[in-house]
């Protein structure tokens, strides 16, 4: 089977439960960041500003999936994780259990904000 060229192609790899939860994620990725297209980076969805600078990416794993943004947008919601496996940037999300579409939704408008604000690049 060849590499996924698009976000479609990607989700088709998976299975439920998998492919629901990155779905409703997508969604929520492109609800909150209306203005950022939509790519694949590293084989990977990603939500890429205007100018080129990529704002977030989210991936699908055996497990769960993850959402990965920069170490200070993690950072600034280090207190609201306690119940999540994250990593530098990332926050893991469990297969089967809700998306925490409110919490993500703040970590993505936060992390346009430390972009369009103060010019924090991707890692």
């Amino acid at each position: 089977m060849s590499k996924p060229t698009t976000v479609e192609e990607y989700l088709a790899t998976f299975n439920e439960p998998a492919v629901g939860l990155l779905r409703d994620l997508r969604r929520l990725c492109t609800e909150s960041a209306p203005d950022c297209t939509e790519q694949l980076k590293w084989g990977h969805p990603a939500y890429v500003h205007p100018d080129g600078v990529i704002m977030f990416v989210f991936s699908g794993h055996a497990n769960h999936a993850n959402i990965a943004f920069t170490p200070s947008t993690k950072e600034a919601f280090d207190a609201e994780l306690g119940g999540f496996q994250t990593g530098k940037g990332r926050l893991a999300l469990p297969y089967g259990d809700p998306l925490p579409e409110e919490l993500i939704g703040r970590m993505i408008q936060f992390r346009l904000a430390e972009y369009t604000e103060r010019g924090v690049k991707w890692m």
